[in-house]
């Protein structure tokens, strides 16, 4: 039988109330309260997820929605922000890897999953940040998952910055550790927390994103750097989306602060810049070592298939000289964000391919998103539990391959939207 709505049910709708069973019933009735919510009409945020793209990863995109229909759009929620996942090399360099090793390894990479493609990706890696070593996870969150559970336990503490992506909470959460959270960017408040541990607690981890997801912003790493010395802290950043796009030569927030060889963990994630699959960590090799057998999301998952890992060599090649395009990404973006701006837009403090767009209403934000759509413009919507209701938002993210003329239509029409609804005059 159906469950049925009230109205005033339909007006407290939130993400969290579908979490928990509830009392007298079963672990699924949750899913049959979701559904019937989904099928109330109520806007939610969540009509445009799975839409299906029709075609490779370019600026100008074809999608096919929910009822089949298929349209075209400007395509600015793609984290393949260089366009990698289509360069001819990277193709090519996968084509070949695919009919060497076939499409799948069919082991995991410490049994027979492993080829010298495999070993050339992680050299290349290592190379790339300066360290004797990596490790490369099949997935990006299972990279963080992974590494964050091998490396803590029940002794150590684990300092997080809020805005730390979700896969690295998750690992928090795994490994057992203590863990504390300081409010996002402040610096102060992580000295409050790291002056208060006790002398004895010596397994300290500060683990931060370098360019965070939501905001677009950069880890002050120069500061957290000098925190960690003063209080014997190592330092894991996850430069997901930094890799190949921040710093003068494409290697990351660490390198915008200049800070490459004090970072213990350069974590990063193989599908954003580098458009491919995987996430790895760069270190040194007995820290790599450890992580090849103690994290259980690489031992007990089978290998990154070979043709991604033959395409994320060129990738790497491409990022070693930075030729990837790194320099036209940025002038676009900056392009995109002097665009958004005069026309009255909030879009905070971003320093990278991300940018926000501020609603700060959810109601607002989900029909903004649905009819930008609809009129041709592909974004990303952000609301909780990724950031608190009030600071939701529209998340942009820039292309290489995107024109100008492109980025001026999507602004146009963000614009016209943001008037109609009054997010700006």
């Amino acid at each position: 039988m159906p469950i049925q709505i009230s109205e005033a049910d339909l007006k407290d709708i939130k993400f969290e109330n579908f979490i928990n069973t509830l009392e007298n019933e079963t672990i699924f009735d949750k899913t049959k309260r979701l559904d019937a919510v989904l099928k109330s009409g109520i806007k939610t945020g969540n009509e445009a997820l799975g839409m299906v793209t029709m075609n490779k990863v370019q600026p100008d995109s074809k999608i096919r929605e929910k009822d089949g229909s298929i349209h075209d759009v400007i395509m600015l929620g793609s984290n393949s922000y260089l366009n990698l996942s289509t360069h001819p090399k990277v193709m090519q360099g996968a084509r070949e890897a695919l009919e060497k090793f076939g499409y799948g390894m069919g082991a995991v990479s410490n049994y027979a999953g492993i080829t010298d493609i495999h070993k050339e990706l992680e050299a290349r890696i290592a190379k790339f940040y300066g360290t004797e070593d990596s490790i490369v996870f099949p997935s990006g969150y299972g990279a963080n998952v992974g590494i964050v559970s091998a490396l803590c336990g029940s002794n150590d503490i684990i300092i997080n910055d809020a805005a730390n992506h979700a896969s690295i909470f998750d690992g928090c959460i795994l490994s057992g550790a203590e863990v504390k959270i300081y409010p996002h960017r402040d610096m102060k408040y992580l000295e409050r927390i790291l002056s208060r541990i006790p002398d004895e607690k010596t397994g300290r981890l500060i683990i931060t994103d370098g360019v965070f997801s939501m905001d677009g912003d950069i880890a002050p790493l120069d500061e957290i750097v000098k925190l960690a010395k003063k209080y014997n802290c190592a330092i894991m950043v996850d430069d997901a989306h930094g890799v190949g796009i921040v710093g003068k030569t494409g290697r990351g927030a660490a390198e915008h602060y200049n800070v490459m060889d004090e970072i213990d963990l350069h974590v990063g994630m193989l599908s954003k810049g580098p458009g491919g699959l995987g996430g790895y960590c760069a270190a040194k090799k007995e820290i790599v070592q450890y992580l090849r057998l103690y994290a259980r999301s690489y031992f007990f998952s089978t290998a990154l298939p070979a043709s991604v890992a033959g395409g994320l060599n060129e990738v790497f090649k491409l990022l070693e000289t930075d030729s990837a395009g790194r320099e036209e990404l940025m002038n676009k973006t900056d392009y995109l964000k002097k665009k958004l701006v005069e026309k009255g837009f909030d879009i905070g403090h971003s320093q990278s391919a991300v940018v926000p767009v501020m609603i700060y209403n959810e109601t607002t934000l989900f029909e903004m998103y649905e009819k930008l759509r609809r009129r041709g413009v592909y974004v990303n919507i952000v609301t909780y539990p990724a950031v608190r209701r009030k600071e939701c938002r529209l998340r942009l993210c820039t292309m290489k391959d995107l024109s100008y003329d492109q980025l001026d239509k999507a602004v146009e029409i963000i614009a016209e939207l943001g008037k109609e609804y009054g997010v700006i005059k």
